[in-house]
């Protein structure tokens, strides 16, 4: 991804927090705590208050929640110690996005796949559940959303930090800000539908323009192809990174200009792996193909400077002088990003 957003803290992260409450606390202990109650939640007292008002709805959501904590802690409750460790250093892993995002080997990373193998029952339900979770029927409940806040108010505080106005993961693609009625979808970096136990995780959820979210990445793993896992971006890392981009063209017909004519190098070197997931995720290449090839941007970039700026009496060399200075303060402004090496390789031809 082109640059990495800032986490902004926000309320709804105590979802999350009552999350690991009823796995840790709740779950895990079940072999020795007895029969499901309200009790199990009582060290937890805004939890207590969530489960106990949800223990006497017969709202969808209400129930959903309630019955699936309780299903769960009866088939925890059947499991050993060794078993019970083995899905705490799952839910440990599947949680800390930036060591999974760096391949690191201290953690294990688990799909419900996995889980499947050796516990069927309990694949199939955490599945229905964690999927459940991010579900308007359920974060909409007014005993709910009165301890967790909005997920409206959360997408507005993040972008009062998170300013660019377009994707992180394409840089081409606008993001909906401020000033907007409405919002853009969070993406699960790590589909909801292949890993448990972060589906409202919001180190997990990064708001995506369409094209990237619905069109390329949709159910994508980014830390596995096939049987190998591979390092991806974070879209919240703490350190910045800049990609470099040089294109090569095969000919100096640019309105004849299709994909096939067009080379595309990234860098640095230094991220090669992650550069590899990050533009098999979100077809990277074809989409910045098609974006030069294009006749109103790519090929206007070129009238641009052939005609528009020479009719000002200003020359190519003094036009790409102007478009460096831009494209290094405000590299996302215009596709500057990929305006410049795309010029770049015309003037070469």
């Amino acid at each position: 991804m082109l640059f990495s957003y800032v986490y902004v803290p926000h309320k709804m992260e105590k979802m999350q927090a009552f999350i690991d409450f009823i796995f840790y606390e709740v779950w895990c202990k079940a072999r020795v705590r007895g029969p499901f109650c309200l009790k199990l939640f009582e060290a937890n007292a805004e939890l207590y208050e969530v489960m106990e008002d949800f223990s006497s709805s017969d709202t969808q959501g209400a129930v959903f929640f309630y019955n699936h904590v309780e299903k769960i802690y009866g088939l925890f409750s059947s499991l050993t110690e060794v078993q019970i460790d083995q899905f705490k250093q799952w839910y440990q892993g599947n949680n800390d996005l930036e060591k999974i995002c760096a391949n690191d080997p201290s953690i294990q990373v688990v799909r419900y796949s996995d889980i499947a193998i050796h516990h069927k029952d309990i694949a199939e339900q955490l599945a229905v559940f964690f999927k459940g979770l991010y579900s308007q029927s359920l974060l909409d409940l007014a005993v709910l959303r009165a301890k967790i806040g909005d997920i409206h108010d959360h997408y507005q505080s993040f972008a009062a930090v998170n300013k660019a106005g377009k994707c992180p993961f394409c840089g081409i693609g606008d993001i909906k800000g401020g000033n907007h009625s409405k919002r853009e979808a969070y993406d699960h970096y790590l589909p909801k539908a292949l890993y448990p136990f972060n589906s409202i995780n919001f180190h997990n959820l990064a708001p995506a323009c369409h094209e990237c979210n619905s069109t390329y990445k949709l159910s994508k793993d980014p830390i596995q192809s096939g049987a190998l896992r591979r390092k991806a971006f974070n879209p919240f890392a703490s350190v910045d990174h800049v990609i470099q981009l040089q294109i090569t063209l095969q000919h100096a017909n640019i309105d004849a200009l299709e994909p096939a004519d067009i080379i595309i190098q990234f860098g640095p070197d230094t991220l090669e792996e992650e550069l590899e997931t990050w533009k098999d995720l979100y077809g990277i290449e074809e989409r910045y193909k098609a974006k030069v090839c294009a006749e109103n941007d790519g090929k206007y970039w070129l009238t641009q400077v052939l005609d528009e700026w020479k009719e000002e009496g200003l020359s190519p060399t003094e036009f790409m002088r102007t478009l460096a200075r831009q494209a290094k303060k405000k590299p996302y402004a215009e596709c500057n990003f990929l305006k410049e090496p795309f010029l770049k390789a015309c003037h070469r031809r």
